[in-house]
């Protein structure tokens, strides 16, 4: 029949609607994301356990190093740059529309 509506599985699920998806592909894509934001942490010096003292310290480490901490910071951007920029520009000159 042609006025007749169907429902969607989020239409009914209230849980699925608030979360984004199914909880158990949320919860995946959370466990997925925390590990990898706590892997990122934990090189830079985190401690779950006690994270003011860690702030702490990396504050007072990255001031302790000065500009160190710039030129450090430069070398990564030129190294991230020397792959990045070549990409962008080949896919912006191949890619335009002519």
């Amino acid at each position: 029949m042609p006025n007749e509506t169907r429902k969607f599985p989020a239409d009914r699920d209230s849980l699925s609607r608030f979360l984004g998806g199914s909880p158990l592909a949320v919860a995946f894509r959370l466990i997925l994301l925390s590990t990898l934001v706590g892997v990122m942490l934990a090189a830079v010096g985190f401690d779950p356990w006690n994270i003011v003292q860690s702030v702490r310290l990396l504050v007072e480490r990255v001031w302790n190093l000065g500009f160190d901490a710039i030129n450090g910071l430069w070398r990564y951007f030129l190294l991230g740059a020397v792959i990045v920029i070549p990409i962008w520009l080949l896919s912006r000159l191949f890619g335009a529309p002519r």
